[in-house]
């Protein structure tokens, strides 16, 4: 069915997307750790929200997943939505 294959290939990249903004999370975290008290805070506080938004999002693609086809049309829209405001949020902390 094309449905449930668009929305496995749609799932797929978006997985490996939230993976590779989840390793780059740790790497803002290790710069986060050695630079200055004042720069060290502001940047943690701004890696804290970030991942909160990727957990957001990684929670919203495990009940998608969960759900049955039929649903997809109606939950990518909620899905979009946070992933849309994820991206840019790391645009903007990676900036």
């Amino acid at each position: 069915m094309k449905t449930t294959d668009d929305m496995e290939s749609h799932l797929g990249k978006m997985e490996a997307q939230l993976k590779t903004w989840g390793a780059d999370l740790d790497g803002l975290l290790a710069k986060a750790q050695a630079a200055g008290a004042e720069a060290k805070l502001e940047q943690h506080q701004r890696i804290e929200e970030l991942k909160e938004k990727h957990q957001k999002v990684q929670a919203r693609l495990d009940e998608l997943k969960a759900q049955h086809s039929e649903k997809w049309s109606a939950f990518k829209v909620g899905v979009e939505g946070a992933w849309k405001e994820l991206e840019a949020a790391f645009k903007h902390l990676t900036s």
